[in-house]
């Protein structure tokens, strides 16, 4: 049992980590909200000499005002909902597959889990280029070997493109987390069911899927942390076309076309209220299985 002094000693040693920790965060945030309030156009000419002039919450009001704000929030959650929906299911599908015996499972679940180390951009660039190339894409060739017509995947079905491309990089880290969590399943309890004449199906959702309910929540919180910044894949891809701009892509482009960084950083914060209103939606009806 840690004793008074144990604790003491243990504060002293985490101080020095924990305010490297929050001045990293605070930093970059306490200028954001700094900036989101000034007028600031690094680099355009009309701007030097002038310093940063004051507009209040001018960029607050310009950026939620423009016509593409509230498409690129419902862009944004369509991506991170399709994704959470893609890997959670996948993710239970190939954790029950791989936790079978098989020849080889080493080496299959390496595969299975490579995905996730490589780059966002890489990932794009190859679905974009080797896969979904209407012309020399490995789908073309597939849908002209049946005699149809190759889809333009980025043009024609450009979210559910994004979404696929997504769910392929998150897949890897959703099935290594429920993989863990049924391999953690006491066998005892399905040879018991299965003894009482209990089916596959009956077995799976009244044994396993309860089983896997704190993966699952873990599985949606880290991701939706991540998903609701999503860009890379955007950029590579589509360039925000077709109904792809989520909203960090929109801030992104609102500082390149206006050059203006306060109108930016009124975005950023627009994006972090999103960040925190997903958060505590997550928190409130699905982390509840964290106290089950």
């Amino acid at each position: 049992m840690a004793t008074a002094h144990s604790r003491s000693a243990a504060r002293i040693m985490m101080a020095p980590a924990v305010f490297v920790l929050l001045v990293w965060m605070l930093v970059p945030l306490s200028m954001t909200l700094f900036f989101s309030f000034k007028k600031f156009l690094p680099l355009r000419g009309d701007s030097i000499g002038r310093g940063l002039d004051w507009v209040g919450f001018a960029n607050y009001a310009r950026f939620i005002s423009s016509s593409s704000f509230w498409p690129s929030v419902v862009t944004t959650l369509l991506i991170v909902g399709g994704v959470l929906v893609i890997t959670v299911a996948l993710g239970i599908l190939l954790g029950i597959l791989l936790d079978q015996p098989m020849w080889g499972q080493g080496v299959v679940r390496i595969l299975v889990i490579a995905p996730f180390f490589v780059m966002p951009t890489v990932s794009a660039l190859v679905w974009k280029n080797l896969f979904m190339d209407p012309v020399n894409g490995f789908l073309a060739h597939v849908w002209r070997a049946f005699g149809a017509t190759p889809v333009e995947w980025l043009s024609q079905a450009s979210l559910p493109s994004i979404v696929l491309i997504v769910s392929w990089e998150w897949l890897p880290f959703a099935t290594l987390i429920l993989l863990t969590a049924i391999q953690s399943l006491d066998s005892e309890q399905l040879e018991a069911a299965e003894m009482d004449g209990a089916s596959s199906p009956a077995r799976f959702f009244y044994i396993v899927l309860p089983h896997l309910a704190r993966a699952i929540t873990i599985v949606i919180l880290i991701q939706t942390i991540f998903l609701l910044s999503i860009f890379a894949e955007i950029f590579v891809t589509t360039g925000g076309a077709f109904g792809t701009k989520t909203l960090t892509y929109l801030i992104y482009q609102r500082v390149l076309e206006s050059q203006n960084v306060g109108l930016g950083s009124a975005g950023g914060v627009y994006a972090i209220i999103l960040a925190n209103i997903v958060a505590i939606f997550l928190m409130r009806i699905v982390g509840k299985n964290l106290d089950a």
